[in-house]
C-alpha cells in the first residue's frame, strides 16, 4: 500500500504516475470520500470535546448539589449524535481503505515506460545458445521417450495443468532443489526455513495478494485458508506486526515450497507441459531491509538467482520490467529469462523484486532505526532463486542429444549419485 499521506498531499501527481501501469485512479471518489472524512473527523473530535466538557460540568454541579438532570439529558442528546458520527466516519474510513488496497505501487524512476512485455528493457546476457545438430525436442517429448514424465495420469488424477515424474526425471527434480538451497545458504548467506503451505487472509493481504488476485487463488473457505501461490506469502508475513532491531537487519530467507496458482488469466496460454501450471515448485529467496539499503540488495538478490544458471550453463537474460508489465506490488522488476531451445526463445524463470515499503505497511513491519530510535518501515525484496520445474525443463532441454537422452549438469552429478546421463 502506498503512503496514504502522499497520496493526500500529491494525489494529482500519484494519477499521473499510475497511468503508464495501466492503473485508472478514480480521483473524484477518492477525493470526494477524503472531503467527507474530513469533516466528519472534525465533527466527531468536537463532540468527544463537548461531552468530555459536559461531563466535566456533571462532576462540578453534583459537587456543588446542583441539579444536573438538564446536563445529563444533554450528555445522553450528544452520545447519540456522537456514534452516529463515529460510524459513518468508520464507513468512510472502510471505503478509502478498499480504494488503497487497490492501488498498484508507484514505479521506481528508472523503470522503463511502456504497455507490454514487449517494451521490457534487456540489460544483460550470459552464455551461448547450445548448437544441435538435430531438430531438438521439447522437454514434454523427451520425458514421454524416457517413460519419466506422464502428463495424461495426472490428468485423470487432478486435471490437466499437472504432472507425474517419474525415476531420474524426479531425482534430477529433487537433485536442482537440493542444489538451490545448498547454493543460497552456503554461497549466498541465505537461512532456510520451511513455511505452513496454508496461510490466511491477512497474509494475502499483507503481501498484496489480496484482494487484487483473489480469482487466481485456490481457497479453503470454510477453514479460512489459502493455499499459497509462492512462498513469497508465509516468508515475507513472518515480519508482519513486528519490530525488527537493527542488528537482525537484513533478514535473510530461502525457502522451497510448493506453489499454487489457478491460472485463471492465462487460458488458452502455456496449455502444453510444465510452463505453467497449477502446481509447482519454486526455491524463494526473501529479504527484509533497511530502506537505504534496498536498491543495492535489489542487484545482490538478483545475481543469486543468476548464480544458478550460470553453474547449470544455461544460457539466459535479464530484462528490466516495463511500467505496463510490473506486478502489483513491485517498484522495480528484473525478470531472468531462460534459454528454451524448443521454443528458440528466452521463458521466464525468475522474477526479482524491490517492493520498498509497499508491502511493509500493509503488514505494519518495522525496523528500529538506531538514529532517531523510533520504529519505522521496512523494506521487503524477493526472487525465485530459481522456479524449479522450469529449471529442470531448461536442463532437459539444453542437455539433451539425438537419442532424447539427457546429459546430467557437472552440479548436480553429485545429487545425482555420480550419474552423468539420464536415459
Amino acid at each position: 500500500m502506498i503512503d496514504p499521506q502522499y497520496l493526500r498531499n500529491n494525489l494529482d501527481e500519484v494519477v499521473e504516475v499510475l497511468k503508464p501501469r495501466g492503473y485508472v485512479f478514480d480521483k473524484d471518489t477518492f477525493f470526494s470520500l477524503e472531503q467527507e472524512r474530513k469533516k466528519l473527523q472534525v465533527e466527531t473530535q468536537t463532540l468527544q470535546q463537548e461531552r468530555n466538557a459536559r461531563s466535566k460540568a456533571i462532576g462540578q454541579a453534583k459537587a456543588k448539589g446542583e441539579d444536573v438532570e438538564p446536563i445529563l439529558a444533554e450528555v445522553a442528546n450528544m452520545g447519540d449524535r456522537l456514534k452516529a458520527c463515529e460510524e459513518k466516519l468508520n464507513e468512510v474510513q472502510t471505503k478509502l481503505s478498499a480504494i488503497m488496497m487497490e492501488i498498484p505501487n508507484i514505479p521506481h524512476e528508472s523503470v522503463p515506460q511502456g504497455k507490454t512485455e514487449e517494451d521490457n528493457e534487456e540489460i544483460r546476457r550470459w552464455g551461448e545458445k547450445p548448437e544441435f545438430a538435430f531438430e531438438p525436442k521439447d522437454h514434454v517429448d523427451l520425458g514421454a521417450g524416457l517413460d519419466q514424465m506422464d502428463f495424461e495420469t495426472a490428468a485423470k488424477i487432478a486435471s490437466s495443468r499437472f504432472v507425474i515424474m517419474k525415476g531420474q526425471i524426479a531425482q534430477l527434480h529433487r537433485a536442482l532443489v537440493q542444489f538451490m538451497l545448498n547454493t543460497h545458504t552456503q554461497d549466498h548467506g541465505y537461512t532456510e526455513v520451511n513455511v505452513p503451505f496454508l496461510v490466511n487472509a491477512d497474509s494475502m493481504r499483507g503481501t498484496g495478494q489480496l484482494p487484487k488476485f483473489e480469482e487466481d487463488l485456490f481457497a479453503i473457505p470454510e477453514h479460512g485458508f489459502y493455499l499459497i501461490p509462492t512462498a513469497e506469502v508465509p516468508v515475507t508475513n513472518i515480519v508482519r506486526d513486528e519490530i525488527l532491531d537493527h542488528k537482525d537487519m537484513p533478514q535473510r530467507y530461502v525457502c522451497h515450497t510448493p506453489c499454487f496458482r489457478s491460472e485463471a488469466g492465462s487460458y488458452g496460454r502455456d496449455t502444453r507441459g510444465m510452463i505453467r501450471q497449477h502446481q509447482f515448485e519454486k526455491v524463494e529467496l526473501v529479504q527484509m531491509v533497511r530502506p537505504e539499503d534496498s536498491w543495492q540488495i535489489l542487484e545482490e538478490l538478483t545475481s543469486h538467482a543468476e548464480a544458478i544458471l550460470q553453474k547449470l550453463g544455461l544460457h539466459y537474460r535479464v530484462v528490466t520490467l516495463c511500467t505496463g508489465d510490473l506486478g502489483f506490488s513491485a517498484a522495480k522488476t528484473y525478470d531472468i529469462e531462460v534459454w528454451l531451445p524448443s521454443q528458440n526463445t528466452f521463458r521466464e524463470i525468475s522474477s526479482c523484486s524491490n517492493f520498498e515499503d509497499f508491502q511493509a505497511r500493509r503488514m505494519k513491519a518495522r525496523w528500529r532505526n538506531p538514529e532517531t530510535g523510533k520504529p519505522e518501515l521496512l523494506h521487503t525484496l524477493n526472487g525465485s532463486g530459481l522456479a524449479v520445474g522450469r529449471t529442470l525443463l531448461a536442463v532437459m532441454e539444453n542437455y539433451q542429444d539425438t537419442d532424447g537422452r539427457i546429459h546430467i549438469p557437472e552440479v548436480l552429478q553429485p545429487y545425482m549419485g555420480g550419474r552423468e546421463i539420464i536415459g
